[in-house]
């Protein structure tokens, strides 16, 4: 086991990235791996410790392939910081009960915003999957956002 770290810079102020993760419209937009989308009418995000965050992403070649998320707010200070934590006992391969996700928004110059996600724990064997997941999904957000 270990921590995914991914550090990623983008081109717009904190506030409209933070946004970009609690607004379930934007949510819609940009979430999930090139290849996948997320219906609109599955997002719900109550960005509050002890809200939810629901939302399930939806294969494009193959809609029968999905994969819900179920995530559980534990902090979150605005334009700063989420912290989640989802069951994930279910997907044997976490190895884990929970797994926690936390996102930290910094100012960088330029009016840009440096983004640092960290799961944990995280499975070594499934890392370099998840960060080429992360890597085209914030592709898709750095579009959103320009």
């Amino acid at each position: 086991m270990t921590d995914l770290v991914i550090t990623r810079i983008f081109d717009a102020p904190r506030e409209l990235v933070y946004r970009a993760f609690t607004d379930p419209d934007q949510v819609s937009q940009w979430f999930g791996p090139v290849g996948w989308s997320v219906p609109r009418d599955t997002v719900e995000i109550d960005a509050r410790p002890g809200g939810k965050q629901v939302f399930t992403m939806v294969n494009d070649d193959d809609p029968s392939m999905a994969s819900p998320v179920d995530s559980t707010f534990v902090e979150v200070v605005e334009n700063e910081l989420l912290v989640g934590e989802e069951d994930v006992s279910h997907i044997p391969a976490f190895g884990a009960g929970k797994l926690r996700m936390r996102i930290e928004f910094f100012d960088e110059e330029g009016g840009r915003t440096r983004l640092v996600l960290t799961q944990s724990p995280f499975p070594a064997e499934m890392e370099t999957g998840a960060r080429e997941a992360w890597g085209t999904s914030f592709t898709k957000l750095d579009k959103l956002l320009a």
